[in-house]
């Protein structure tokens, strides 16, 4: 038979996607990129906002009304989190955000019982779940997953309850993955996690451990971070980062909002002041590093003039590129409760300035990059190459052939739109 697998939501969401798909194929199923040919389809959901959960459903009943005879498994963050939702919707099998690598024999024992409804949704696990990647890799950048959880309570958000506790891969499991990623072809590696800024809390380590020992691996040229909390990054764990040659200067550093006031009742544990700080400790020891971030607009109580303040802050930052998104109310959070809402025209004015604001800011980031000499992994090879520089800047060059996954010098001469042009060296 043969599955597909769509994804929604994070980098994490994304690994155990591919994760599960190698299960899957290990399992004797064939997989499909195409609806059409997909006798099963697993959505893997993402519930961080209100939106996330509107897609997921969105899609189960459209595949429901069109395709009545497939056979729909919904896991991850969204059952986990709201299993009684979940359980209401049209699916056949629902499982949550854990033993993921478990979903093809739930699917076998559905297929041989026929029995109705299956739904497998436990606790989360207490340890870290291993889901090595044995499948094809699609891309030169491959994602590995070191952490999972998230210990913080920041008032608006679900995710400790879909992800529980944090856990963290031991240095010896991540090697062995970094090393299984780099047969497979991968040249540049991301760590990833729910809280990754919080790795090795658990166990006596720090996300440096885990960097320093993903770089060592044979064939690895970059190592690359994904999204981080601010409140780990104090000076001297930044300046233990900058030791590492292999580590991308790219900090997507999760802001939220950029107002002390909104802060606060975020519950985010950190101050705009404290902010600038490590974005000042980051760009001290890391040359042209990018520096991306999440917004929140439109957060309970949110005045105009804290918006204002958010806008300010974002920028004086100067940010090389910024996710966007206005505030939807989780269920089981403490911010549901908050009773001054704003109005949902209010959120998409403000949506509409910060995203103007972060196209800006962008452009101008993109203009920075000009006249500099950069190294690329060649991605993608079509009518020009195009790869990402270490900072992350993407950069496209024409009329020169490369192989996919060669690592070219480029010298950036021109900026477009939401990427530069270069020529190689």
């Amino acid at each position: 038979m043969k599955f597909k697998i769509i994804s929604f939501g994070c980098k994490v969401n994304q690994y155990e996607s591919h994760a599960v798909s190698a299960a899957m194929e290990s399992a004797g199923f064939e997989s499909t990129d195409e609806n059409s040919e997909a006798q099963i389809i697993i959505i893997n959901t993402c519930t961080v906002t209100g939106k996330s959960d509107d897609k997921s459903i969105k899609l189960v009943n459209t595949l429901r009304r069109h395709s009545p005879q497939k056979i729909l498994a919904l896991i991850g963050c969204f059952p986990q989190a709201y299993p009684q939702k979940a359980a209401e919707l049209p699916v056949d099998i629902i499982a949550g955000s854990t033993n993921k690598a478990n979903l093809p024999f739930l699917i076998l024992d559905y297929l041989s019982s026929k029995s109705g409804k299956t739904r497998h949704i436990t606790a989360v696990c207490d340890t870290f779940e291993e889901l090595p990647f044995n499948g094809k890799l699609k891309n030169t950048r491959g994602f590995l997953k070191i952490e999972d959880g998230c210990d913080r309570r920041c008032s608006y958000c679900i995710i400790p309850t879909a992800r529980g506790k944090v856990r963290s891969r031991t240095l010896d499991e991540t090697a062995k993955e970094a090393a299984r990623l780099s047969r497979l072809g991968c040249k540049e590696i991301v760590l990833v996690g729910i809280n990754l800024s919080l790795y090795g809390s658990d166990i006596g380590l720090s996300l440096s451990d885990a960097v320093n020992t993903v770089s060592q691996v044979e064939g690895i040229s970059r190592v690359r971070l994904s999204s981080l909390e601010p409140q780990l990054m104090d000076k001297a764990f930044i300046q233990k980062l900058s030791e590492n040659k292999k580590l991308c200067p790219h900090f997507h550093l999760s802001l939220q909002s950029g107002c002390d006031e909104t802060l606060k009742r975020m519950n985010r544990g950190y101050t705009a002041r404290d902010y600038l700080e490590i974005v000042n400790n980051i760009r001290a020891v890391f040359e042209n590093p990018g520096l991306t971030t999440d917004i929140m607009v439109g957060f309970s109580g949110e005045s105009d003039d804290e918006f204002c303040h958010s806008l300010k802050f974002v920028e004086e930052v100067k940010f090389s590129k910024i996710h966007v998104f206005t505030y939807s109310p989780r269920e089981g959070t403490p911010a549901a409760e908050f009773q001054d809402k704003i109005s949902d025209n209010v959120k998409r004015q403000r949506y509409k300035q910060m995203s103007e604001l972060a196209l800006k800011l962008n452009r101008k980031w993109l203009e920075k990059q000009v006249g500099t000499t950069q190294e690329l992994i060649v991605e993608k090879t079509d009518e020009y190459i195009e790869g990402h520089t270490k900072n992350y800047t993407p950069v496209r060059i024409y009329n020169t052939k490369a192989e996919r996954g060669s690592e070219i010098t480029s010298k950036i001469f021109k900026a477009g739109e939401g990427y530069c042009e270069g020529e190689a060296k």
